[in-house]
């Protein structure tokens, strides 16, 4: 009888841990294959000044937990996106020879081929205070943190100025095609200015 009880109640105690270890996880069974799939990018000016941290973490199947803490930025808003190349190069120049830090990073990360606004690589413009600093929190389910490290890796990069995501009604027309709604450079990275701030993808 004795004996019986000390089992019944080992037997509650592990029940109590299981349930514990399941609801206080916050993991569901599911999810629990994607704990551990995170990634980060150290972002830093073209004079290699820390400016920021950005984390990105597979919280499900189909989304992505991306968390940003910065500053040492102009106040409002900023382009804020994951670009296709894994390289921050500050010293790099565009095609007429003129200085453009970042440059190495490509374009925004976008293996589908939609335009800005729609971009895989596409966030929320970064907003920030009077003091300098940003921190934002968003959910996106058009990437996932896997495909960051494909062949040529991935950048975080934060703009000088802010991004209109392309969102050009048609009432507006284009100075450089004379046609409505945006022009290509607008489609291409929503007027966002130069490369403020880049930061490379690593695992962890």
């Amino acid at each position: 009888m004795k004996r019986s009880r000390i089992v019944a109640c080992a037997l509650a105690f592990c029940g109590l841990v299981a349930a514990f270890t399941i609801v206080g996880s916050g993991v569901s069974n599911a999810d629990a294959s994607l704990d551990g799939r995170a990634a980060h990018a150290t972002i830093r000016d073209a004079s290699g000044a820390f400016l920021g941290v950005v984390t990105l973490r597979q919280i499900r199947r189909d989304t992505v937990l991306v968390s940003v803490t910065a500053r040492r930025l102009a106040p409002g808003f900023h382009g804020f996106h994951v670009h296709a190349v894994g390289l921050c190069d500050p010293t790099t120049t565009d095609p007429a020879g003129n200085p453009s830090p970042f440059l190495s990073a490509g374009g925004h990360f976008n293996p589908s081929g939609p335009p800005h606004g729609h971009h895989a690589g596409d966030l929320p413009p970064l907003l920030t205070l009077q003091s300098g600093r940003s921190r934002a929190i968003v959910e996106t389910g058009e990437l996932t943190v896997a495909s960051l490290f494909d062949a040529d890796g991935s950048a975080v990069i934060v703009h000088a100025g802010p991004d209109n995501l392309a969102n050009i009604p048609t009432r507006y027309t284009s100075s450089t095609t004379g046609l409505p709604g945006p022009d290509a450079a607008t489609l291409a990275t929503g007027d966002s200015g130069g490369r403020f701030g880049c930061g490379v993808v690593r695992r962890g």
